[in-house]
């Protein structure tokens, strides 16, 4: 019995967590497939396994469909993701945009002037000067012409800068972001900048307190300043300031200014064809213009008919009546010449009326008629005879005796060069100065029939000759001074004293510079055109000094007068006696001496020619008791000219031009000495000089027995009228100078 309990064993009793464990065993099923520990099985039983595997269908498919629904879950769990974290970073970045405009808003704000001190900023003070008839001849400053209000025009012309600017205008708040969506789209289709997004107000508000640039900055700031108009003014404001303040080229600025530059009529009055094209030139002004590219103009003008027919402002009728029928005139206001009294007028203005802080009108002396003889005059004699004479400038003034100016040119070419050569250039005026030597030899006792010799003459090494080079002996100072003999102005300014001569010209309105030497009796010392005229000017009026002026009244456009010319003291500086023997001396030059080209049928005149050294310089002062004319022809370098005299160039200037102004004018003689002497004796002449002599130098005693006449044509040679042409002609044919 104890072997079978040994061969048994014997089992022990187990407590606590063995226990528990005792009954705990793995079986197959509970294996992991594949594992080391998996028993092997045989064959037969792998064969069937095989077997159940190959005919157990129903729970493949049953793994299959259910491993699809797991990854669509997993795909939709993934687009849910993505949608969730697109619209988490959109609503960061759209948050940090939002922040991103306004910090841009406010920075291009911070750089704008506070909003509640912004103004609708004046207008520029313009300059409007007319002539003596009340005619517009030029502008300065910006020409803008008087506001005109909305209800005033015909409702086409804003209607077509609305249909090719702003279409619209009447529906967005100031900025139109459908206008700029169009119009990024077209640009990016062209390639390139071929369409604006701007709105008329943001026009407005670059027009009114921005600059030009095109920087992004001044954009936003465009923006920024059109919402405020929008705000603050109506759309009706809106458009009426801006047609009155946009700029249509050629200075004009606002749709009144630019009806009267192009059209020369009021804006009210525009024809549709012309509203269209005053809106085409707002696009690119100076390109457009009509005075500069016509055909620009009118094409473009087609372009805005189109988009009003678009728009139905009007019908298409109208705008095919309207398309191909320009009616602009192109020349433009205050063109020319006339400028150069503009400039003038510019330079007195502070004198006159101190700084301008509102638009004027400033009325003038000036006659537009004879401004345009005198221009022509100029220009048609140099245009001819420059190249022959080496004349490249020339200038004329003409006055009335009592010194206000008719006519002023400073060059033949205002566009070219804006020198003044009337008011601003001081040349020498050669022999045209030897009438203040005679008049001061007259006042110290001498007369018109006083005999001087021409003979050459020695001051301190200096030898001055006449033109010729020949010399007449005793001669009178009538004879000596029609024929422009220049010994005998020596002669005269040495006996009389220079310094007397001096003074003499000071008195009569000459306010250069003058040296008092011998040679100031050649009119060495450099002089204006305009003061050389004023000074001859008491020749004309009986002896009374003048000053040369062209503005008589300026007021603003609402009609305040700033100011009005005084008339002038009459201040005698010349005793009328004098006055007539200077007249009677001064119309030989016109009958028989150097200036007998210069004629005025049926006017008494007299003048003096005048011809620098070495043919510099050529000059003629003229006058008739209407106006006194100066004309001077030379170049700006002072460089010699081919042998260009004051009896030739300058003489057939101002012949032309006083023929024209005297016509219709009523003849007036010139003041003459009281008592009626001079003229008289000058038809019983009938004697001759003496032939050319050299007698020797020094005055001759005056003879007071009686009027010797002028050398005769056979050999009276004292200044060239023609330059050396003339010069052979007269040699040839036995003509006078």
């Amino acid at each position: 019995m104890a072997w079978g309990k040994k061969k048994g064993g014997r089992k022990e009793p187990l407590f606590g967590l063995p226990a528990a464990l005792a009954d705990l065993r793995l079986t197959a099923a509970d294996r992991v497939p594949g594992g080391e520990d998996k028993p092997k099985k045989s064959t037969k039983s792998s064969a069937k396994s095989k077997a159940e595997d190959s005919t157990d269908e129903p729970p493949r498919e049953r793994k299959a469909s259910a491993g699809r629904s797991g990854a669509k879950r997993r795909s939709k769990s993934r687009i849910g993701a993505s949608i969730g974290r697109l619209v988490y970073w959109g609503a960061v970045l759209g948050l940090w945009g939002a922040i991103a405009v306004i910090g841009v808003v406010v920075w291009v704000g911070a750089h704008l002037p506070p909003i509640q001190s912004l103004e609708i900023p004046k207008r520029p003070p313009t300059i409007q000067i007319v002539g003596i008839d009340g005619s517009m001849l030029a502008q300065r400053g910006e020409m803008a012409g008087a506001n005109i209000a909305l209800k005033d025009l015909p409702p086409y012309l804003p209607k077509a800068f609305i249909a090719i600017e702003d279409r619209r205008f009447y529906s967005h708040f100031g900025i139109d972001p459908v206008g700029i969506l169009r119009a990024l789209v077209t640009n990016v289709l062209h390639r390139g900048v071929s369409q604006g997004g701007s709105t008329l107000t943001q026009q407005l508000a670059k027009n009114l307190f921005l600059t030009q640039e095109r920087t992004m900055q001044r954009k936003l700031q465009e923006a920024e300043l059109a919402i405020w108009l929008e705000r603050k003014h109506s759309k009706n404001e809106i458009l009426e300031l801006y047609l009155n303040r946009v700029y249509f080229g050629s200075g004009a600025y606002g749709v009144e200014a630019a009806a009267q530059r192009y059209f020369g009529k009021s804006a009210k009055n525009v024809t549709i064809a012309e509203a269209a094209m005053l809106a085409g030139l707002v696009k690119s002004p100076s390109r457009l213009a009509p005075n500069r590219n016509p055909e620009g103009a009118e094409a473009r003008a087609q372009i805005v008919l189109t988009a009003m027919a678009d728009a139905k402002f009007i019908t298409d009728a109208q705008a095919q009546a309207s398309i191909g029928h320009p009616s602009y005139n192109v020349k433009p206001v205050g063109a020319g010449t006339v400028n150069y009294v503009a400039d003038w007028i510019g330079e007195v203005l502070d004198d006159l009326v101190g700084q301008i802080d509102e638009s004027i009108k400033v009325e003038t002396t000036i006659d537009p008629k004879l401004q345009g003889v005198a221009e022509a005059a100029i220009i048609d004699e140099l245009a001819a005879k420059s190249v022959k004479f080496n004349v490249s400038q020339g200038a004329l003034v003409a006055m009335t005796p009592d010194g206000a100016v008719r006519a002023l040119v400073g060059g033949r070419n205002y566009s070219e060069s804006q020198y003044n050569r009337a008011v601003t250039a001081k040349r020498q005026p050669g022999s045209s100065f030897k009438p203040f030597v005679y008049l001061t030899a007259l006042e110290q006792g001498l007369t018109p029939d006083t005999m001087r010799q021409d003979a050459p003459i020695e001051v301190k090494g200096w030898r001055p000759e006449n033109y010729t080079h020949e010399y007449f002996g005793a001669v009178t100072l009538t004879q000596a001074l029609a024929m422009s003999l220049n010994t005998v102005a020596i002669r005269l300014g040495l006996e009389v004293g220079p310094k007397n001569v001096v003074r003499t010209a000071h008195r009569l309105g000459i306010s250069s510079k003058l040296e008092p030497n011998a040679s100031i009796a050649l009119g060495t010392s450099e002089v204006s055109v305009v003061e050389l005229v004023g000074a001859y000017a008491p020749f004309a009026n009986g002896g009374f000094t003048v000053t040369p002026h062209v503005v008589t009244r300026i007021r603003t456009l609402s009609g305040k007068l700033l100011y009005m010319r005084q008339a002038d003291e009459r201040n005698q500086v010349i005793d009328p006696r004098y006055v007539g023997m200077m007249n009677t001396m001064m119309r030989e030059t016109l009958i028989s001496g150097t200036a007998k080209k210069a004629e005025i049928p049926g006017w008494p005149a007299a003048g003096k020619t005048g011809t620098s050294q070495d043919y510099r310089d050529a000059w003629f002062i003229g006058y008739t008791a209407n106006l006194v004319t100066g004309v001077w022809l030379g170049n700006d370098d002072n460089s010699p000219t081919k042998k260009a005299t004051g009896g030739g160039l300058p003489v057939e200037v101002w012949s032309r031009f006083m023929r024209t102004a005297h016509e219709g004018v009523q003849v007036a003689n010139l003041p003459s000495s009281p008592g009626g002497w001079g003229l008289s004796n000058l038809a019983q002449a009938a004697s001759q000089v003496s032939p050319p002599t050299a007698a020797a130098p020094g005055p001759a005693p005056a003879n007071n027995g009686g009027y010797r006449p002028p050398p005769t044509r056979a050999n009276a040679r004292p200044e060239a009228a023609a330059g050396l042409d003339g010069w052979l002609m007269d040699r040839l044919f036995g003509g006078n100078r």
